[in-house]
């Protein structure tokens, strides 16, 4: 999504330039009374200077201009889940988190009497922070976080904080 938001960001900031540029020509052409070479003064001048803010018209536009730069900042400063995770801070090692997410899902799922297991792996900092939701004894939560950190350990994951296990007794959904 990252690419996407940074496309449509080039787009908006490409269009918006262009059109203040010849705005900016178009008004200083006619502030001068100089011939406007770029458009026809016909048709769009009579109507912009006729147009007022009270104009229904006028109104729509501006909100959605507001409502789509407002969509941009947004998707721009929303904080995304990453798509590597970082396993040694000196050497630039990293793994992709679903790879990591799966790996551990599969470790939970192995745990006798646990099934459907589903991992979130996120981050603060410097260490990984797994989130293990799955169907299963709730019982058996010592040996699904033991099953986690050993696997953690194959990977030579960072240390990891404390690791969220939910059990669903049979029956509920994961």
């Amino acid at each position: 999504m990252r690419t996407a938001n940074r496309v449509a960001s080039l787009l908006l900031a490409a269009a918006l330039l262009a059109g203040g540029v010849l705005l900016a020509v178009q008004a200083l052409l006619v502030t001068l009374d100089r011939p406007t070479p770029l458009l026809a003064r016909t048709g769009w001048y009579d109507t912009l200077t006729g147009t007022r803010w009270r104009d229904p018209s006028v109104r729509a536009a501006a909100g959605v201009a507001v409502l789509l730069g407002l969509a941009v900042l947004t998707a721009q400063l929303r904080r995304w889940t990453p798509v590597r995770l970082r396993v040694d801070e000196r050497e630039g090692w990293y793994l992709h988190r679903r790879s990591v997410e799966r790996r551990l899902a599969d470790a939970a799922s192995a745990v006798p009497g646990v099934r459907r297991a589903r991992v979130r792996v996120r981050r603060r900092g410097a260490e990984w922070r797994p989130r293990v939701r799955a169907t299963g004894d709730p019982a058996a939560r010592a040996e699904v976080e033991f099953a986690v950190h050993q696997e953690l350990r194959h990977l030579a994951a960072p240390d990891t904080g404390r690791i969220e296990v939910r059990l669903l007794p049979h029956g509920w959904p994961a």
